[in-house]
């Protein structure tokens, strides 16, 4: 529990976070499901959602059509990430939610999004690999509006963020109109009563006629949100059409990652395309490994520790550029795979390990340094303080290893002060395109 807690706290001093995040500063680790999941959970939840289905090939996109037997349709890029609507495929095709207005359309659209990468604001140059379009019928919307749970430090439980600014990005919403975002706390204990509904509808503007549909749209979406250990869940738009029928038009859900064990068939639908490859071998190598924006590298072991270190590394004006933690039973395979993934980022400028030998003895975590550092050919500066068991066999190991240079410090505040001063010289190097190479300790 306190190394989730102490991740939840590195993922709030993250800044790529998505739109609600600027909202909600507290972010902790979860399960991203694509859209149409979410929308199939809400169907068996009694939200009203438009018709629609998954496909993965353009057949079957077309045969989904034929089926909805719609007038027109829309056909959304399965994509986990912000801005679909406004990115650019591989294929020249601009957006990634596109309005068609038949089967054979739908088929055309489908074949140019599958197989491609869409990129937006969100996912960076690279974009991300869509293999599933989702196709429905398009509804008429008379109002649109936002609507999100998710669960805030600050209010010490789940929240209610909406808007009656819905169907745009929420984000610059909350930047220009902070005004226009409302928020209402719910109690864990009883839960979202109808009152606080009702009262949430008024306040967002829905009309009279269709207060009492939003009311309970929005205490089935606490109910989904409680019942499938959430951490997000957000609508936008919540709609009124032009029936005055109140609908989540689609949904975004987050699964909070400590609630595997209750969730797995959920964790069985993750999309690991969609997954930063880092945190991919991460997971597998069993590496707590979150990355942020600084310049130097930490390898660490404890949650506890780990945070330690990057406050250190804060206090004297450098930036870690990421948050790992082999644990106290690190192997060298471990070892190896997380000084693989801190070089992977090419921010890194230095590289700081900072290790108690408790459970794991430091000699073995010497080894394993030294044989990464070998195998992965390092070029970057390495600083090491470690303390505990067999330190001084550790020590000698790494004096012997003299083609590594690695600085070696037995206080912490020493080690950080050195690995900012090492990352600084080093980037000020590059800036001026000077090579530097780091041969004797400093």
């Amino acid at each position: 529990m306190l190394r989730g807690c102490l991740i939840s706290s590195v993922r709030r001093n993250a800044k790529a976070f998505r739109p609600l995040d600027k909202l909600n500063k507290h972010q902790i680790r979860c399960l991203s499901l694509h859209e149409y999941i979410g929308i199939d959970l809400l169907k068996k939840e009694g939200v009203p959602v438009p018709r629609g289905s998954v496909a993965a090939t353009s057949e079957e996109a077309y045969s989904i059509a034929k089926d909805l037997d719609a007038e027109d349709y829309i056909v959304k890029a399965q994509v986990l990430a912000g801005g679909r609507g406004k990115g650019k495929f591989e294929t020249g095709l601009r957006g990634g939610v596109q309005l068609v207005f038949s089967p054979e359309e739908v088929k055309n659209i489908s074949s140019r999004m599958l197989g491609s990468k869409l990129i937006t604001k969100q996912t960076g140059s690279k974009g991300r690999l869509c293999s599933n379009v989702f196709v429905c019928e398009r509804l008429y919307s008379k109002r649109e509006f936002y609507f999100a749970i998710t669960m805030d430090r600050s209010f010490n439980g789940p929240v209610i963020i909406a808007s009656s600014r819905g169907g745009m990005d929420i984000e610059s919403v909350a930047a220009e109109e902070p005004e226009a975002i409302l928020k209402e706390p719910i109690d864990i204990i009883t839960g979202l009563t109808r009152e606080q509904g009702i009262l949430m509808a008024e306040r967002l503007g829905f009309s009279p006629v269709t207060v009492e549909q939003a009311a309970d749209i929005m205490i089935k979406l606490y109910q989904l949100f409680l019942k499938y250990d959430s951490s997000l869940i957000e609508i936008n738009p919540l709609s009124i059409d032009i029936s005055n029928k109140v609908l989540c038009m689609d949904c975004k859900l987050n699964i909070d990652e400590t609630a595997f064990y209750r969730q797995e068939d959920l964790f069985r639908l993750r999309d690991w395309s969609q997954e930063d490859e880092r945190d991919v071998k991460a997971t597998k190598a069993g590496i707590n490994y979150i990355g942020l924006d600084g310049d130097i590298g930490c390898l660490v072991n404890g949650a506890g520790l780990a945070m330690a270190t990057m406050d250190i590394i804060k206090l004297h004006n450098g930036t870690p550029a990421n948050f790992l933690d082999i644990g106290g039973g690190a192997t060298a395979e471990q070892v190896r795979e997380a000084f693989a993934l801190i070089t992977s980022d090419e921010k890194v400028q230095a590289i700081l390990v900072n290790i108690f030998g408790g459970i794991v003895r430091c000699d073995k975590i010497a080894q394993g340094i030294i044989q990464a550092a070998t195998e992965l050919n390092l070029r970057k500066p390495l600083v090491v303080r470690l303390q505990g068991s067999q330190v001084d066999e550790a020590k000698e190991l790494m004096s012997q290893a003299s083609h590594l240079h690695i600085l070696s410090f037995d206080n912490l505040d020493d080690a950080a002060k050195m690995a900012v001063k090492v990352s600084t010289i080093y980037s000020q190097a590059q800036k001026a395109d000077i090579g530097v190479t780091f041969n004797l300790p400093i």
